[in-house]
């Protein structure tokens, strides 16, 4: 049975008890060998340091240090299987990549392969089923690279847009948390990059993957966005992997999306409506609007994060052939810079903002949410925002 012996006979406290934290503590119990678990759910200056040889913190708690003796789920299993793990990263587009990443490796080779990270269940759960040949594919957000010290064997740096900005304050500090995908890879290491990422400083074989240099592929997801997520995916699969260029794309044909990624929901009286609900930054809607051949409205808004909106601004400025629908905080905050033509409604909430793109979407054209925001302080997160969207379209 496999063990994790760094935590033998050591006093152990888990920093937050949701999912991940109730996860961390079946971990503990079934393979290690801890001297003490304790659990806490608190501020780090009421954290008895002293009385711990480690702490195991959640994701989602800000803690602006970074202490040796603080670890995580993401850290623990990049110690023990970095030979294993492609590790995926990005501002957008790393779920979708990672899922097809994991989709084209399961066709094609003949070898266990893991989807983890926000997919699914926490990394831990999956500690147990690694094997020496399994290849891991591991979806990996800001947060959960923000303090580890281990990167993959194989790391894949999409893109960087602002976002997050509540959490880090500035975009620097969210980018250098991004930068540990890659900080702690030596030259035998591999890192797949965007060729809109800044220079990072590395020591892995960097492979620049241009997104203007992008080849066709036929995909069951649309737009420009996943063709070049193929790209990443078929360069990966062909260059890691030895596997032949057919195969790759008879592979990624088959491939269905995530929910809530710009996932066709269905037609209601004539109108087709799309969920991106995914879609927390202005650049995300953007390319939402221009995969959708025939969309004619879209609903944007939610929680505003301090990042900036004038791309977006601009586009709505330039194309006028939409129906722009606000709501929220920044839907309000967008709305008021653009100004208000005819074509930009101002609505207090999403099920407003469905009834309203009933009334002005033209029978045979679609509908989009693709929010460039956040849904937290309105819905519990993007996946619930995404379920009230379809309910109120369909209900």
């Amino acid at each position: 049975m496999k063990t994790y012996e760094k935590f033998d006979g050591k006093r152990i406290l888990i920093w937050g008890y949701g999912r991940e934290g109730r996860s961390t503590e079946k971990f503990l119990k079934e393979f290690c060998r801890p001297s003490g678990v304790e659990v806490f759910e608190g501020k780090k200056e009421d954290i008895r340091q002293n009385d711990y040889d480690y702490i195991i913190k959640s994701p989602g708690i800000i803690m602006d240090d970074d202490d040796p003796k603080y670890t995580s789920q993401t850290d623990i299993l990049l110690e023990v299987y970095k030979k294993n793990i492609i590790g995926v990263t990005g501002t957008k587009g790393k779920s979708t990549t990672s899922a097809m990443l994991h989709h084209v490796l399961s066709e094609c080779l003949d070898t266990n392969v893991i989807l983890l990270g926000n997919i699914g269940k926490p990394c831990l759960d999956y500690f147990g089923d690694i094997e020496d040949d399994t290849v891991v594919v591991f979806e990996m957000s800001c947060h959960q690279l923000a303090h580890a010290h281990y990167s993959p064997h194989i790391s894949v740096f999409l893109n960087i847009y602002e976002e997050h900005l509540d959490y880090y304050h500035t975009f620097d500090n969210y980018f250098r948390a991004k930068c540990n995908i890659t900080k702690n890879q030596g030259p035998e290491d591999h890192l797949f990059i965007g060729d809109q990422v800044p220079a990072i400083d590395t020591e892995a074989c960097v492979h620049v993957i241009k997104r203007d240099e992008t080849p066709h592929f036929e995909l069951g997801v649309p737009g420009k966005h996943n063709e070049y997520n193929a790209y990443v995916v078929s360069t990966i699969a062909s260059d890691m992997f030895g596997l032949d260029d057919e195969d790759i794309r008879k592979a990624l044909k088959t491939f269905k999306g995530l929910p809530h990624r710009l996932c066709y929901i269905g037609e209601r009286d004539g109108i087709k409506y799309y969920d991106d609900s995914i879609s927390t930054i202005p650049n995300a809607t953007i390319e939402a609007l221009g995969a959708i051949d025939d969309a004619k409205t879209v609903i944007i808004g939610g929680l505003d994060r301090g990042i900036s909106y004038d791309i977006l601004i601009d586009y709505i400025r330039q194309h006028n052939g939409y129906n722009y629908i606000f709501a929220y905080e920044s839907g309000k905050k967008i709305y008021e810079a653009v100004k208000g033509p005819d074509n930009c409604i101002l609505v207090e909430d999403l099920s407003s903002a469905v009834k309203t793109a009933k009334e002005v979407t033209p029978e045979g054209c679609s509908c989009i949410l693709s929010p460039a925001a956040a849904s937290y302080g309105y819905f519990k997160d993007f996946e619930e925002r995404g379920d009230k969207f379809r309910e109120y379209v369909f209900g």
